[in-house]
């Protein structure tokens, strides 16, 4: 039997990171089995469904690398739920009443045997009869769950454990119905770290959100991975295409898997310094514009501002911040660094000035001998120039090293920006 599973969202909201981990988790089981993963949009919400959404449910999913193999779509398919409710209706087991249809649930206890949770047992239900068909004729969600699952010939249905409740409620209905039943695994919830379920505060935003932050695919889904699983060998890094060969739904843990910003974080970063300078690079570019933060950039250039801080963020969107003094001079002195400048040392940073200008290969190297030797003559420590030269060029106290920064913004920028320290401290003793 070839393994087929789904996922099956539902274009009323941005697909989440809940949602993405269902997704992600199912992928990987028919993967690894040589099976089908099929992709299906539970639309029947007219009201709600919106063309939005489902674009970014698509778009997401290809950006993350999960394709499908089939998608189908419910709002296509109200002919087959109504079909399949009559044949409940001549057989007895549904009836109708103000247009819409009813179930009758003919219940014995249900035992499921889990392929996360082990054995699960139900004892009840909490009502006799349920609507399948809604006065409107679209179908209720456990009716158009089964009938669809089973006549896409899904064999494993893994989900949420917040669904765990239904599946009581479809084993009836896929038994009255005359279908297979599939066998189920529903995963832990995604908890917040006080314990809670997800908010918006902490990892419930959309995928594009965190596509817009610039997290890199690579690392979200390693992350999306960590979320209730993880290689038997205790990585934490690992790519899509090691784990298809090794995953199994049996190791994905019973519990709630709390999500950690600082560990996306983390794990972003440490992608983000793997990355190879040139594709990196690439993607900062497309990034950069997309945000609208350049309309035209340098690509020589921005390899270097690149390589100045591929160590040092966590993600593309910090760019936007710490890398901006290698884009836009117009910055002010940040309140912090007031302090550093208290000092006046305008006639020494003219002496650096013209040292500088004497150099020829404005590299690094060159740069911080003449930096170093600038200041021993004058008799300072090498940090008394330091802090304020990194002032004057990015108006920070803290960034990259300074004579690396320099050599990216190359001498006219760093002159020019020294001048204007310069004049900073000439107009504040005026």
């Amino acid at each position: 039997m070839k393994v087929r599973t789904r996922f099956a969202p539902s274009p009323t909201g941005f697909l989440h990171i809940g949602g993405a981990r269902t997704c992600l988790f199912s992928w990987l089981y028919a993967r690894k089995n040589q099976g089908e993963f099929i992709l299906r949009i539970e639309d029947t919400d007219r009201e709600r469904s919106q063309k939005e959404y489902l674009e970014e449910i698509l778009e997401s999913l290809a950006w993350l690398g999960l394709d499908w193999d089939e998608i189908y779509y419910q709002s296509e398919r109200f002919p087959i739920y109504l079909e399949q409710a009559e044949k409940l209706i001549k057989e007895g087991k549904a009836y109708s009443k103000n247009s819409a249809i009813f179930f009758k649930y003919q219940f014995e206890k249900i035992e499921v045997d889990d392929l996360i949770r082990g054995k699960i047992e139900f004892k009840e239900l909490p009502k006799e009869e349920e609507v399948i068909i809604k006065s409107d004729k679209t179908p209720t969600y456990n009716f158009a769950c089964v009938i669809d699952d089973a006549l896409m010939g899904i064999t494993h249905v893994i989900r949420g454990e917040d669904h765990i409740s239904n599946t009581p409620k479809q084993i009836l209905l896929y038994r009255a119905l005359g279908f297979d039943i599939p066998q189920f695994a529903h995963l832990p919830l995604i908890l917040s770290p006080q314990g809670g379920r997800l908010s918006k505060r902490f990892g419930a935003t959309s995928l594009r959100e965190y596509r817009k932050k610039g997290y890199l695919k690579e690392a979200l889904v390693n992350y999306l991975l960590l979320l209730g699983w993880s290689p038997k060998d205790n990585r934490e890094i690992i790519s899509l295409k090691e784990t298809k060969e090794i995953f199994d739904i049996k190791d994905v843990g019973k519990t709630g898997a709390v999500f950690s910003l600082d560990k996306l974080n983390w794990l972003n970063s440490q992608y983000i310094k793997e990355k190879p300078l040139e594709e990196l690079t690439l993607l900062v570019e497309k990034y950069l514009k997309e945000e609208g933060f350049l309309e035209s950039i340098d690509r020589t250039y921005l390899k270097k501002v690149v390589s100045l801080f591929k160590d040092r963020i966590a993600k593309l969107e910090d760019l936007k911040d710490w890398a901006k003094f290698c884009f836009y001079d117009n910055f002010e002195y940040q309140e912090e660094t007031k302090e550093i400048l208290k000092k006046n040392l305008s006639k020494e940073v003219r002496v650096l000035i013209e040292d500088l200008k004497n150099i020829g290969n404005f590299n690094k190297e060159e740069v911080e001998r003449i930096f170093r030797a600038t200041a021993e003559n004058l008799g300072l420590k090498n940090r008394d120039l330091v802090h304020p030269a990194r002032v004057a060029l990015t108006g920070r106290r803290v960034g990259p090293g300074l004579f690396e920064t320099m050599e990216v913004l190359g001498k006219e920028e760093v002159l020019k920006r020294l001048g204007w320290l310069v004049k900073y401290w000439e107009e504040e003793n005026a």
